[in-house]
């Protein structure tokens, strides 16, 4: 797909397009020589300094779906507060949902404000080793909408990853929107030298959500990101009380399972559904901490013990080329 600066007219080419400068739409554009004469093809420097930004970062996870909904989102969070229950390690949560950033709420951080510092913006803590970053932050109020185009949501990751002082992590756990389109795209692109470890698809058991997390692992395979597993999230209902289950979105097609049998991915686990993991997160606190021995949190145990177990197993492009 074809580079569009954060500047660009509505119907941009792309820098790397052979159009690029030549069209009616690059018509006094502030661009149109530099992508005539065909220098914008070059790559983007913000790759290679974000390589240099990031090398400090062990670990780098992004959290996948192509469905609204599914909860991906409160796994990243979970995901989050489960590795940094380690005090050796060092957790970040980067949040690159531009129009619809939830981490903040789920984290209880909102009304937290970025500062900036000589190495760039500080990111805001949750825990002495849980640093996160979300547009949220930078908004007057959480019902603000954001309304951008494309290439500007590209340019607000772009410094979330090269500007914001991330320091020395063990992980650093992005949390995506829906789908795989802009954001996707440019997550990818400019960690791509920096080196990812792999992707976290989450997904719901029933057909109308399977069917668009395969698209996202189509999209994974398209673009060589590796994929970690696959978490089946809201997997039944648990009675807190009785301990019966219940099964809410019935997974008539055979649910996560199956497609991992079928795309042979491995299923890292299944999060039943358990009211007091929504309530946790519209309070801002860990379900891991606050109801510990529940189905849910075993069940979280078990999945992020099987992250790290790969993580530590895989060695990233970004550490091979160090």
């Amino acid at each position: 797909m074809a580079d569009i600066p954060v500047d660009a007219p509505q119907h941009c080419p792309g820098t790397t397009s052979d159009q690029a400068g030549k069209t009616s739409a690059c018509q006094g554009c502030p661009n149109q020589n530099i992508c005539s004469s065909g220098a914008a093809k070059a790559p983007d420097p913000a790759i290679d300094e974000i390589k240099v930004k990031l090398a400090t970062v062990k670990h780098k996870i992004l959290v996948l779906s192509g469905k609204g909904g599914v909860g991906k989102s409160t796994f990243s969070a979970h995901l989050a507060h489960a590795l940094a229950r380690d005090e050796t390690k060092e957790v970040a949560l980067l949040d690159v949902d531009i129009c619809g950033p939830s981490i903040p709420k789920i984290m209880g951080l909102e009304g937290e404000q970025v500062h900036q510092s000589g190495s760039g913006w500080s990111p805001v803590y949750v825990e002495d080793n849980l640093a996160v970053m979300s547009i949220g932050f930078l908004l007057s109020s959480p019902d603000d909408a954001v309304i951008w185009r494309g290439p500007k949501k590209n340019g607000m990751i772009k410094q979330f990853l090269r500007d914001v002082d991330w320091s020395e992590l063990d992980f650093l756990i992005v949390d995506t929107p829906p789908g795989t389109s802009d954001e996707h795209l440019s997550i990818v692109q400019y960690l791509g030298g920096a080196g990812i470890d792999g992707a976290v698809i989450i997904t719901t058991p029933q057909e109308v959500s399977l069917q668009d997390v395969r698209k996202e692992i189509g999209f994974c395979q398209k673009v060589k990101l590796p994929i970690i597993g696959v978490v089946e999230n809201m997997s039944g209902f648990v009675c807190p009380r009785c301990k019966n289950t219940s099964q809410i979105f019935p997974p008539t097609t055979g649910g996560a399972e199956r497609m991992c049998e079928e795309l042979n991915l491995p299923l890292l686990g299944k999060v039943p559904l358990d009211p007091r993991i929504g309530r946790s997160c519209d309070e801002g606190k860990s379900f891991l901490s606050e109801v510990p021995d529940s189905s849910a949190a075993v069940a979280y145990g078990s999945i992020v013990q099987k992250i790290k177990d790969y993580c530590t197993s895989h060695t990233t492009s970004g550490e091979k080329s160090e």
